[in-house]
């Protein structure tokens, strides 16, 4: 895992760590302190950083996202060192009939809402 965020800290990268309290927590807790580092750098806006006893060059655009699914057996409560890294957002299932509607809409259509659900409707039986 330390070379992995070492990458992400000097190319810059974006990454997103699905299901993230599935790791074990004795990992989490060393994470945690990278992850620490690394968001007190781009804070101060340093090139440079210290990364497990070597100076690396650091590349502030680099970013980390974690998605949780905490209902499941096997699921760990992240420590609260590392819960407050991250801001929370939760995420529910998109209501596909509103977003065609209002596509429907901006594109001039007046019966939009009727539209939508036959869209939604006819999508939903193609999948099956």
């Amino acid at each position: 895992m330390s070379k992995f965020f070492k990458g992400l800290a000097t190319c810059g990268a974006w990454s997103c760590f699905d299901e993230f309290n599935r790791i074990e927590l004795s990992v989490l807790s060393v994470i945690s302190q990278i992850i620490i580092v690394m968001q007190g750098a781009i804070r101060e806006s340093k090139t440079e950083i210290a990364f497990e006893d070597t100076m690396i060059k650091f590349n502030k655009e680099c970013a980390i996202f974690i998605t949780m699914n905490p209902q499941f057996i096997g699921r760990y409560d992240l420590p609260d060192n590392l819960k407050s890294l991250f801001r929370p957002v939760s995420m529910i299932i998109p209501d596909s009939a509103l977003i065609s509607e209002i596509h429907l809409y901006s594109f001039g259509f007046l019966q939009a809402k009727p539209l939508a659900r036959k869209i939604v409707r006819a999508f939903r039986l193609a999948k099956q």
